[in-house]
């Protein structure tokens, strides 16, 4: 009978596999329905539908090239946490029946498509798009709630993997 150890590393290969598919599925879908995202890129950054009467109106971008700019690098920067979780899901994989030391470092891969998803649902949709553009003001064009959620579980994966492996019995 395998161990819970056995079991604790499995779930940390499933958590990040999940992230991995989620990663690959909205690069997927931002590349084979680009202009359904794109729009919302567009928007956020013409700050068109914050409040009115906000004074930070002077931080809205009008270049059709900065638009497809940014939505080409965030779907790069996806492309790259999908092949990196899926690399440290193989890495993990393989290791899984290693000493605590070696799955350990197997997860290298993994951190950096959870950290490059950090960098995407964090810096770029909270910090970037929810208060530098305003994005929280708007009702039409708001990723707030979605990037909260898709954070949440990236967050908890990330913390879950560090969590000290222990020795097969």
């Amino acid at each position: 009978m395998k161990s819970t150890a056995y079991a604790f590393r499995i779930g940390k290969i499933t958590a990040v596999m999940g992230i991995g598919l989620m990663a690959l599925l909205i690069a997927a879908g931002n590349i084979t329905d680009y202009y359904s995202n794109y729009y919302f890129v567009e928007h956020v950054m013409k700050m068109d539908t914050i409040f009115p009467n906000s004074d930070i109106h002077y931080r809205a971008v009008q270049s059709p090239v900065l638009y497809h700019t940014s939505y080409i690098l965030l779907i790069a920067m996806e492309g790259f946490m999908t092949f990196s979780c899926f690399k440290g899901v193989f890495s993990m994989y393989k290791k899984r029946k290693s000493t605590a030391v070696d799955f350990h470092a197997a997860k290298k891969w993994a951190v950096y498509g959870l950290i490059s998803g950090i960098a995407i649902w964090f810096i770029g949709f909270e910090v970037i798009g929810g208060e530098w553009f305003g994005m929280w003001q708007s009702t039409q064009w708001n990723g707030l709630y979605s990037a909260d959620r898709i954070l949440t579980f990236i967050t908890l994966v990330f913390i879950s993997i560090q969590l000290k492996d222990e020795e097969l019995s």
